[in-house]
C-alpha cells in the first residue's frame, strides 16, 4: 500500500493530480469473463461515462503515457498504452460480432429463459417463451414483407423522378413558348440588350445540367471528406464499444495502475467475487446472468459505508448463505482485500451483506473517546448509551448497559482490561450508582477506582480470589435482600428509574466486576467448610455466587461483569458464559472458542473474532448485538472501541468523584448513590416546552440538551433514549399532521396528576 501512495504521488507531481482515477475511470479488472451492468440494470451503482469523459480517457490513456523518470519505463509506459489502445479496439470488433450473431440467434431471449428457469421464476420464463415465440413471428413477417417494401420503395423513387421530369418538361416548354417582353431585350444599346433574360428550351435544360452537377460535386466533396473520416470515427467507436464491454487485461496496465485498481469495489468485481468462489451452482447461475446483461440485479446499491463500501447480494436458487460464509478468505482476495478487511452477514435468508473496509482503514488509530473530551458529560444507565466507540460503518457504538450482565473475553494483551474499565468509567459518571470491582491481575489497571468503589480487590494471589468471591457472595447478599424488600403490587414491571434513582430506595444501579475471572475458576483454594472457592462444580462458592446473580440479580438492578482470557468449559462454565447478556470477543485463537464467547448464533450470522489479527485489532470486538440497535436478521456488531490509558482514565474517574462529591464511603453500602440529587425529568420537559400545545420530538431533545448538556447531552441521551424516558412517565409520543413525533402538554400534565395521586 505505501509503494501505491508513493506511485501514486510521483504521477500527480509530474502529471497533475488524478492521472491514475482519469486513467482508470471506476473499471475493474477482467478475470475469465467480464460482466457488463447496463445503465438500465445498475443505473444507481455505476454511472456511464460522458462522451467527453471518454474522449478525455482515450488522450489521458495515450498522453498520460510520457516519460516519467527513465526512458526504458517511459518506452515501457508507452508501449502498454499503445498495446491497450490496440486490445480494446479488437474487443470492440469483437463485441459488435458478439452482439450481431446474439440478436441473429434470438440469443438474449433464450438466456433469459434460461436464467429465469435457473432462479426458479417459471411463470416469467413462460412470458418470455411468448415473446421469443412473438419476436420470431415479428421478423419472419418482415422478411416476407421486404420485397414487397423494396419494391414500393423503387415505386416510389420512380414516381418521383418522373414527376420532377414533367415538371421541368413544362417549365422549359413554358420558356420557349413565352415571348420575352423584358424592357431590356428592346433597348437599342447593345450592353442593355445583353442583360436580357432569354429563357428557352434549351437554357433551361442547360440550368437543370447546371443544378445536378453541383449537387455531384457536393455528394463528390462528402464522399471524399467521408472516407478519410470513417476510419478514425470507426476506431473511437470501436474503442468506446471496447472498452463499455471489457476492461484491458492486468498484463497491459502499469504497475502504479495495476495497485489502484483493486481500491474500488465495483458491481464488475462483485459479481465476479461471488462467481470465482468455487461454488458450482452459483458460479453456473451467474454465467447465465452474465450472458443476458442482468446479473447487476443480484447486487443491491453498492454504498459509502465508514470506512469502507458496503452491499448485499441476493443469491440464486440452489445456493446458500453457510456456502458464501465458510470462504471469507477467498472471497476477500477476489475483491483485492486481506481477510481480515472483509465482513459477511446474513440480514435476510439467501442474503448476503458485505463490508470491505478501504485497504488500511482499519490500521488507523480512534479520535479519543468522548468521556476524555467532553469534561461535562454525564451517564444515566437507564436511558443513556456507552460511546464506547465506532461500528465499522464509521456510526457511534453507543451500547446500553442497563440491567445487562456483561461477558467480554479475548487473548492477552489484546484491550478486555481497557474496553470494560471504559464501561465501568461511564458507569461511574452515573452518580447514582455502586461498583464492586475485583482486578485478578493486579498490575494497578484499575486503581484509580480506587475513591469511587465500595469494593475494590486488587491482586492474583489465592486470597484475592478469595476476597473477590466473598465480593460476589456479598453481592448475592443485597440481591436477595432487594429481592425480599421490592413491592410487587407498587411496582408489577419491576425496579423502575425513579425507584432507582430516589434517595435512600436501596434499589441503586449495582455492577459487580471481575477482571482475569478465570484465575478464579482456577483457584484450588478450599475452605473451612470444605468448599473449594474456584472451580466449576455446583460445590464451588464462586461459581455459585456468580451463577446465582447471573439468574437472579438483573430483576433488582444487581449485574455482573467478567473478563475473561480464554472462554473454555474449564475457564468459564457454560452456564456463566451462556447467562451473559453483552458478550463481546477480542482476537481469539479458534472458530470453537469464539462459539463459545458469543455464541454459535452470531458465529454462523458472520461474527468472526478469530479472523481478527493480534497485536494489530487491540481494542476489536466482536459482539453478540445485545445493548446495540441492530438492523432486522443482524446477530453481530464490530466495534473499534476508545482507547484511555492510564492518565486519561484517571482524570475521568477524578471526575466522577466530584460528581458524587467526594470519595465513596467502603463501608457505604452505596451511600453515594443515595445522596444523590434526582433529577425530575418530567419537569425539565415542562420547562422546555414553555407553555407550547405541542413540540415535536426532535425540538424537545435539542431543547432538553440546550437546557441541561450534562443530563441530556447527544453522546448519552439519544431519540430513543427520550422516548423510553418519556413512556416510563407515561407519555406516549404520537403522530400527528405530517407524519411527524409530538409530546402534547396535555399528556404531560396527565402524567404529572398521576404521580401527585400515586404520591
Amino acid at each position: 500500500m505505501d509503494d501505491l501512495i508513493r506511485d501514486t504521488e510521483k504521477l500527480d507531481a509530474e502529471h497533475g493530480p488524478g492521472i491514475i482515477r482519469r486513467k482508470l475511470g471506476t473499471r475493474a479488472p477482467a478475470r475469465t469473463r467480464a460482466v457488463v451492468v447496463r445503465p438500465t440494470d445498475r443505473a444507481d451503482i455505476e454511472p456511464r461515462r460522458t462522451r467527453t469523459q471518454q474522449a478525455a480517457h482515450i488522450v489521458g490513456t495515450v498522453v498520460h503515457s510520457a516519460p516519467m523518470a527513465k526512458t526504458g519505463h517511459a518506452l515501457d509506459d508507452w508501449g502498454r498504452a499503445l498495446a491497450r489502445v490496440l486490445w480494446t479496439i479488437g474487443a470492440g470488433w469483437k463485441s459488435w460480432a458478439v452482439r450481431f450473431m446474439g440478436a441473429l440467434t434470438y440469443k438474449t431471449h433464450k438466456t433469459t429463459i434460461a436464467a429465469l428457469h435457473q432462479t426458479g421464476q417459471h411463470d416469467a420464463a413462460t412470458r418470455a417463451l411468448d415473446s421469443l415465440t412473438k419476436a420470431k413471428a415479428d421478423r419472419r413477417a418482415h422478411l416476407l414483407s421486404l420485397p414487397k417494401q423494396v419494391l414500393m420503395a423503387g415505386a416510389v423513387l420512380g414516381l418521383i423522378v418522373a414527376v420532377l421530369l414533367i415538371v421541368n418538361l413544362l417549365i422549359s416548354l413554358a420558356a420557349q413558348l413565352t415571348p420575352n417582353t423584358s424592357p431590356e431585350c428592346g433597348d437599342p444599346d447593345p450592353a442593355v440588350r445583353a442583360t436580357c433574360p432569354d429563357w428557352d428550351f434549351l437554357s433551361w435544360w442547360a440550368f437543370v445540367n447546371d443544378v445536378i452537377q453541383c449537387i455531384a460535386w457536393a455528394v463528390q466533396w462528402a464522399a471524399i471528406l467521408g472516407a478519410w473520416a470513417a476510419l478514425p470515427i470507426l476506431l473511437i467507436w470501436s474503442w468506446r464499444e471496447g472498452d463499455r464491454a471489457v476492461n484491458a487485461p492486468k498484463f497491459l496496465l502499469t504497475k502504479a495502475q495495476a495497485a489502484a485498481l483493486g481500491a474500488d469495489i465495483t458491481p464488475h468485481k462483485a459479481v465476479l467475487m461471488l462467481r470465482d468462489l468455487g461454488i458450482a451452482p452459483l458460479r453456473k447461475a451467474i454465467e447465465v446472468m452474465m450472458a443476458t446483461d442482468t446479473a447487476g440485479g443480484m447486487l443491491s446499491p453498492i454504498r459509502v459505508a465508514g470506512c469502507g463500501t458496503e452491499w448485499d447480494a441476493r443469491l440464486p436458487s440452489g445456493v446458500s448463505t453457510e456456502e458464501i460464509m465458510k470462504r471469507r478468505r477467498k472471497a476477500a482476495e477476489n475483491v483485492e482485500r486481506h481477510e481480515h478487511e472483509l465482513f459477511m452477514s446474513v440480514p435476510a435468508p439467501r442474503t448476503i451483506r458485505f463490508w470491505a473496509a478501504d485497504p488500511g482503514e482499519l490500521d488507523k488509530p480512534l479520535p479519543p473517546s468522548p468521556l476524555v473530551l467532553d469534561e461535562t458529560l454525564k451517564a444515566d444507565t437507564y436511558g443513556g448509551r456507552v460511546p464506547w466507540g465506532q461500528t465499522m460503518r464509521g456510526d457511534l457504538g453507543a451500547l446500553s448497559l442497563h440491567q445487562r450482565h456483561i461477558l467480554l473475553t479475548g487473548l492477552s494483551n489484546q484491550g478486555k482490561t481497557a474496553a470494560l474499565r471504559a464501561l465501568a468509567l461511564w458507569w461511574a459518571l452515573d452518580k447514582v450508582t455502586e461498583l464492586r470491582v475485583a482486578d485478578l491481575k493486579g498490575i494497578g489497571d484499575w486503581h484509580m477506582f480506587g475513591g469511587l468503589t465500595t469494593v475494590l480487590i486488587e491482586g492474583p494471589a489465592d486470597e484475592h480470589v478469595v476476597a473477590a468471591t466473598e465480593m460476589l457472595e456479598g453481592v448475592v447478599a443485597e440481591m436477595e435482600r432487594r429481592l425480599g424488600a421490592l413491592d410487587k403490587e407498587e411496582f408489577p414491571n419491576g425496579v423502575t428509574r425513579d425507584l432507582a434513582r430516589r434517595k435512600g430506595s436501596g434499589f441503586h444501579p449495582l455492577a459487580a466486576i471481575v477482571d482475569e475471572a478465570q484465575v478464579a475458576f482456577m483457584c484450588p483454594v478450599i475452605g473451612l467448610d470444605k468448599r473449594p472457592y474456584g472451580g466449576t462444580k455446583a460445590t464451588s462458592r464462586f461459581f455459585n455466587a456468580a451463577r446465582k446473580i447471573l439468574n437472579q440479580g438483573r430483576a433488582v438492578n444487581v449485574t455482573l461483569w467478567l473478563g475473561t482470557q480464554d472462554p473454555t468449559n474449564e475457564n468459564l462454565p457454560k452456564l456463566i458464559r451462556e447467562a451473559a447478556h453483552i458478550r463481546g470477543c477480542l482476537p481469539i485463537g479458534t472458530e470453537e472458542q469464539a462459539r463459545m464467547a458469543i455464541g454459535a448464533k452470531a458465529v454462523d450470522g458472520g461474527g468472526a473474532p478469530h479472523k481478527l489479527r493480534p497485536g494489530i485489532d487491540k481494542g476489536v470486538l466482536v459482539l453478540n448485538g445485545e445493548g446495540f440497535e441492530l438492523e432486522p436478521g443482524q446477530s453481530s456488531v464490530i466495534v473499534r472501541t476508545h482507547y484511555i490509558d492510564g492518565d486519561a482514565a484517571t482524570d475521568v474517574a477524578r471526575r466522577a468523584i466530584e460528581l458524587r462529591g467526594g470519595p465513596v464511603d467502603p463501608n457505604g453500602g452505596g451511600a453515594a448513590a443515595e445522596d444523590a440529587t434526582v433529577v425530575d425529568f418530567l419537569a425539565d420537559v415542562a420547562e422546555v416546552m414553555d407553555g407550547e400545545d405541542r413540540v415535536t420530538t426532535t425540538t424537545l431533545l435539542k431543547l432538553l440538551a440546550q437546557e441541561s448538556p450534562a443530563e441530556y447531552g447527544a453522546a448519552t441521551f439519544d431519540a430513543k433514549a427520550l422516548s423510553a424516558r418519556l413512556r416510563a412517565e407515561g407519555v406516549e409520543p404520537r403522530k400527528l399532521s405530517g407524519g411527524r413525533m409530538y409530546v402534547l402538554a396535555e399528556d404531560v400534565d396527565a402524567a404529572f396528576r398521576r404521580r401527585d395521586t400515586a404520591a
